[in-house]
């Protein structure tokens, strides 16, 4: 909501008053010397300019704030062509038969001799109406493009901003089961606890510290997984928990981090009983040109692995907004929570 409103602001924030004096004051200044035909200006060159510039600024104004938002912007460019021509030949017309009248009426001190003929009126309005909207489609342009600089780095902070958010919500939770193994070997006295320490500090250094970064390799995803799975075989007393299936093409693919160890940590959770541990887990990983296929599968010992659970949700939640996040409409996910299996797939396609 604040990101939306502030957004809104900022493509509101346009500034007419300066185009204006930039647009009014070269207009100006040309007009004068093309009046004085090249010589130094005299009072009835600056007052004949001035008026000029008032009366023009009828037709401009209407072609401004009128046609061209209406019309141009809206792709409706015959209307709006028609309607230029319109405002263009009815406001030569008109200077042409009273602009000169009016000026005596309004200055009677002065004689003025027409600074144009009817022709040269029509081309001088053909020239400044032309010119002028292609100034305002220039300004146009620059402050669309300066604003969208502004709008998708504001976006990208933002984004940051929700992945550093989710991680921090990752990183806690996988150090809070894992504590959980150390603890279990522990009270029962297990003598490879000071091995598995050192693996799961191996284990932690990636998450804390290897994987804050926008992308890492598959080749250091997979050792992840792969060291993750030899710290739990403490637990659960097995080697064949996992039946791991690696089909990878390119192992310097890159992914984002921590994608695939919250999958693997809801499974273990919730998919291994210890007493009936092999191959409790089925995992394909695959990889191929641009394609990205990981596919997680466990017992459902328990129906809580929905993504309502004050637990496991974390994980899955977390993994759904960071897929949305990195990779807008380049990704599928899947769940299939059945009454025996829980399953989770993930396709992501992305260009090298």
């Amino acid at each position: 909501m604040i990101l939306n409103t502030y957004l809104q602001k900022l493509n509101s924030n346009h500034r007419p008053i300066v185009f204006n004096t930039i647009l009014w004051l070269a207009a100006f200044i040309i007009l004068l010397f093309i009046f004085a035909k090249g010589e130094t200006p005299i009072i009835i060159d600056y007052i004949y300019t001035i008026a000029f510039l008032v009366v023009m600024a009828i037709p401009v104004s209407i072609n401004f704030y009128l046609l061209m938002p209406r019309f141009l912007s809206q792709e409706r460019y015959f209307i709006y062509a028609l309607l230029f021509i319109i405002n263009l030949v009815g406001f030569a017309l008109l200077y042409n038969l009273f602009f000169d009248k009016l000026l005596d009426i309004l200055f009677p001190n002065y004689f003025f001799i027409s600074y144009l003929s009817n022709t040269n009126t029509y081309i001088i309005y053909i020239i400044f109406l032309v010119a002028t909207t292609l100034f305002k489609l220039a300004e146009d342009w620059f402050y669309f493009n300066r604003n969208e600089n502004r709008v998708l780095k504001l976006k990208n902070q933002h984004i940051q901003t929700q992945l550093s958010s989710l991680r921090a919500q990752i990183n806690p939770h996988f150090l809070f089961n894992s504590l959980n193994v150390i603890y279990a070997m522990a009270l029962d006295k297990k003598e490879h606890i000071t091995k598995a320490i050192v693996e799961l500090s191996d284990v932690l250094r990636y998450v804390i510290y290897d994987s804050d970064t926008e992308r890492v390799t598959l080749k250091d995803e997979i050792q992840l997984l792969k060291n993750y799975i030899a710290f739990q075989d403490y637990r659960v007393q097995a080697s064949d928990v996992v039946d791991l299936k690696i089909d990878v093409k390119n192992e310097t693919f890159k992914i984002y981090p921590m994608l695939l160890l919250p999958l693997l940590e809801n499974a273990y959770k919730y998919g291994v009983d210890t007493d009936k541990a092999s191959n409790a887990i089925q995992i394909q990983l695959t990889q191929k040109a641009s394609k990205f296929t990981f596919i997680i599968s466990n017992a459902n010992k328990n129906k809580n692995t929905n993504l309502d659970d004050s637990y496991s949700g974390i994980g899955l939640e977390n993994l759904q907004n960071n897929l949305t996040l990195v990779y807008p409409k380049q990704h599928l996910f899947n769940i299939e929570n059945t009454k025996d299996t829980f399953k989770v797939s993930i396709e992501i396609y992305e260009n090298q």
